[in-house]
């Protein structure tokens, strides 16, 4: 034990202090707080701050309709970081004053949360990086390019890792159950539908395409992403340019 280091008695009884301090919120009292945040915090990292997104576009909402196609082959473009700040601003960014968002969430709880496995796109190394809403901007959770593996949980689906990102969708199902108990699954799963058509939309007026996929073994992606325990992965999204 270092010369600076307290007592072991001193210690321990400093910890007891504090199980005693936090006991009401330990307890029932905690089931009864509101939800500022589920997403603990994650260990210091470069912060990459997006461009803002657009608010118009070439294409009218009609014609966007019109053109939509779910797309499963992709030429080896990368994509821009400027492409990557509309998709994700189209999926979950703020709207009027900072307080909503693009897609719709029952009761405001917005239990969605994204993900980026990055492999091609310009002013990012390849990885994992988590959107943060609020702030518009990436952070790099993993290294490396995961695409490859995502296909492979995808049940094998090869032309998954061909995208240059793949946008994932997950959800913290608890923020909603909070306030509508056992309706939550269904109002998350028409969230994630929402988010999705954004998503959709947003890539076929940049000229992009992407598709839904559900089809992958859900806990295989959460240990692969190295997800929080509650961030529940729903839907995958490849993204890139239609070949």
């Amino acid at each position: 034990m270092a010369a600076t280091d307290p007592p072991r008695s001193h210690r321990w009884r400093t910890r007891l202090g504090f199980l005693a301090l936090a006991a009401p919120v330990l307890t029932g009292a905690h089931a009864a707080m509101p939800i500022v945040s589920d997403t603990p915090p994650r260990p210091a990292a470069t912060i990459i701050t997006l461009p803002d997104p657009a608010t118009d576009g070439a294409l009218s909402l009609e014609e966007t309709l019109a053109r939509r196609r779910s797309v499963r082959s992709f030429a080896a473009a990368p994509l821009t970081l400027g492409q990557v700040s509309q998709l994700l601003w189209a999926a979950q960014g703020s709207t009027y004053r900072g307080e909503r968002r693009t897609a719709p969430s029952a009761g405001a709880l917005y239990p969605l949360e994204l993900y980026l496995a990055v492999g091609s796109v310009q002013g990012l190394t390849p990885g994992l990086y988590h959107y943060r809403q609020g702030s518009h901007a990436l952070q790099q959770t993993l290294e490396g390019d995961l695409r490859d593996s995502l296909a492979v949980a995808a049940v094998s689906q090869s032309w998954v890792a061909r995208a240059p990102a793949i946008l994932v969708i997950t959800a913290v199902q608890r923020r909603t159950a909070a306030k509508y108990g056992s309706r939550a699954e269904r109002y998350v799963a028409i969230e994630v539908g929402c988010a999705g058509e954004n998503v959709y939309l947003q890539a076929t007026s940049l000229g992009l395409g992407t598709t839904m996929v559900g089809a992958f073994d859900d806990e295989r992606v959460h240990e692969l992403l190295a997800l929080p325990a509650d961030h529940r992965p729903m839907a995958l999204m490849p993204l890139g340019t239609p070949r």
